[in-house]
This record gives C-alpha cells, sequence and structure tokens, in this order.
C-alpha cells in the first residue's frame, strides 16, 4: 500500500508499505479521506507540536473517513475515532479520556495516522455512518466534536452571548454550534477576510476582520479562541465579561501562550483549555450533522489524491482555503 510519512519538517516522503495486520480487538480500515488539520500543519512546518516531536517518519492525518474491509463488518463505512485511551487509569475511569496519559493518538508521537491507504484501529472506535453523510464531510465529525467540547467546557445557554476568535475550520464550527444553541449575538474575527465570510455565512450575527490592540470588540458572554495565536487570545480576555469564560482551543507555534494578566486578573476570568474531545461527542456530531442542524459541505475548499500531497499541504500552510482533504 502507499503511505505518506513525515521524515522531517517540510519532508514528506511517499513510500510502499505492507498493509497493518488487525490485532486483536481491531479491524482493518480501506481510507477513504483525510482531513489536514491545524495541528498537521504545525508537523509540517516545524517537526513537532507542543512538547512532541518526531522520534521517525511519521504517517499524519487523524480526521479519517474509511470503509471496514475485514471480519463481519466488510464493508461498513465508518468514522473513524483518532484517540485511543487506555481505559484503565483514573482519568479513564471518571469519563475524562481525552486527558489519559498513556493515550495514543492517529498521527501523533509514534501512532502512525490516515494519510495511507489502510489502517488497522480498534473497532470500538469505528462509527458506522449515515448513507447521507459522505466520506469527505465525515472528516469533519471529528472537528465538530471538539467545537461541542469547547462550548461546553464555556457554559454556553440559549440567550448568551459569545465571541469567536480565529475562524479556522474549528472555529467555523464552533460558530455553528453557537448558532444551533440559539445565542443571541455570535462575534466572530479573524486576519483573512474569507474566513470572515466563511463566519457570518456559518451563523455569526456580527464578524470582522481581527485589529488586535485597536479597535474595540463588543462585550459578550463566553469567549473562544482558535487561532493559536497570542494576538487572538489578548481579544478573547479583552471582548468577555467581567466573570466570564475564555477556552482555548488553538494549539500555538511555539508550546508558549500569554495575554494581558491585568486584565484578566481585573475581571476574574475563568480560563479553560480545551483538550479534543470527549466520549461521546464523535456521536453527538454526527447527529447534528445527519438531522441537518450543522452543514459540514461549506467547509470543504480542496481535494486531493495522495500522490498529490505536496500540493495539498502547500494549501494548508499557505491558508488558501478552509478545510483540505486527502483521499487515498
Amino acid at each position: 500500500m502507499k503511505a505518506l510519512r513525515l521524515h522531517a519538517a517540510g519532508d514528506l516522503r511517499l513510500h510502499d508499505e505492507p498493509e497493518p495486520i488487525p490485532g486483536p480487538g481491531q479491524e482493518l480500515v480501506r481510507v477513504t479521506a483525510v482531513g489536514l488539520c491545524g495541528s498537521d500543519r504545525h508537523w509540517f512546518l516545524e517537526g513537532t507540536i507542543g512538547d512532541a516531536g518526531l522520534s521517525r517518519p511519521l504517517v499524519l492525518g487523524h480526521e479519517v473517513a474509511g470503509v471496514i474491509d475485514n471480519g463481519p463488518r466488510r464493508g461498513v463505512r465508518v468514522a473513524v475515532d483518532p484517540a485511543c485511551p487506555c481505559a484503565d487509569c483514573d482519568l479513564c475511569l471518571s469519563g475524562q479520556g481525552n486527558l489519559c496519559l498513556n493515550l495514543r493518538f492517529l498521527g501523533h508521537g509514534t501512532t502512525d495516522g490516515g494519510l495511507r491507504e489502510a489502517i488497522s484501529w480498534p473497532a470500538k472506535l469505528l462509527m458506522p455512518l449515515p448513507d447521507d453523510i459522505p466520506d469527505v464531510e465525515a472528516t469533519l465529525l471529528e472537528p465538530l466534536g471538539i467545537a461541542l467540547h469547547a462550548v461546553e467546557l464555556g457554559g454556553v445557554q440559549p440567550g448568551m452571548s459569545a465571541g469567536v476568535y480565529g475562524c479556522g475550520p474549528i472555529g467555523l464550527l464552533i460558530v455553528a454550534v453557537l448558532n444551533e444553541l440559539n445565542c443571541r449575538r455570535i462575534v466572530a474575527t479573524d486576519v483573512l477576510r474569507s474566513r470572515v465570510e466563511a463566519a457570518r455565512a456559518a451563523g455569526a450575527t456580527e464578524a470582522g476582520v481581527a485589529s488586535p490592540g485597536h479597535d474595540p470588540l463588543p462585550q459578550v458572554d463566553v469567549a473562544f479562541e482558535a487561532a493559536g495565536e497570542d494576538a487572538a487570545i489578548e481579544d478573547a480576555v479583552r471582548s468577555v465579561r467581567p466573570g466570564g469564560r475564555v477556552v482555548l482551543v488553538g494549539i500555538p507555534a511555539n508550546d508558549r501562550s500569554s495575554f494581558p494578566a491585568s486584565v484578566a486578573r481585573r475581571k476574574g476570568l475563568m480560563l479553560h483549555l480545551c483538550r479534543r474531545m470527549r466520549a461521546g461527542d464523535l456521536g453527538r456530531a454526527m447527529s447534528l450533522v445527519g438531522r441537518g442542524s450543522i452543514r459540514l459541505a461549506p467547509l470543504i475548499s480542496e481535494r486531493y489524491g495522495l500522490e498529490q500531497a505536496e500540493a495539498a499541504f502547500r494549501a494548508l500552510v499557505q491558508r488558501t482555503g478552509l478545510k483540505v482533504i486527502v483521499e487515498p
């Protein structure tokens, strides 16, 4: 099979490799679509993400859809939950598997991801797809799960106001979830005008190009930072009301984040950091999409084959669109 491996920052190579052999409790999945994420962008540009670095050539990609190719479920289309917690630690047993310190995650550390023609993964993490969710859209179910978790951390209730600072795919999905929750006011900003327009289409009631430190921002009850940039965190801190919550979703390039401490302290803000999604969020995401409450197709801007990886990652780096999909 073909597999795309990252050998060092900017160094992607296509390999011919044996197909993976499913272990106990695993199923073989023919990969049909993989969404490229901001974390894949970090890996590609820096060869690291947070405190994790390359220890060997790594297959990236964790937003995966495919078809089971062995066993009694052969032929079933599935969305892949990319996080495999240990299920034994205190965090897992308390329902916080997303925080598990022994968690394996597709396309991270030493666990190869989905940018190859086949993967083997635990059957319990392969969720059957309904016929009305195409494979390319199914890659966005995991990002939607993250958006659902972030909004839950924010304690958002109908009628509240919210701000989203950074309108890449996850920021846009947060906007869509807030809209579904009937927030009375949704403020969104991004440095790219095209993403500002996408935020309006996703349900933002007010959207504009970010100008940190210049224009005053409307006050909101809860703020979401989804850019991985200190300027977006500052906008979130300055815009949220006293006693409000700020949820950090973005991943910074240098593994450091900062914000105006005096403002945050004076307001007595609650700061939450969003770690992936929680158990059940993938199913919730699928339900929202299945009943038409949230549309994923408008976020898909570019599609490439595995052999076109250079063009796909160039589009990801340059942010020429929204969601880049690779179809092995």
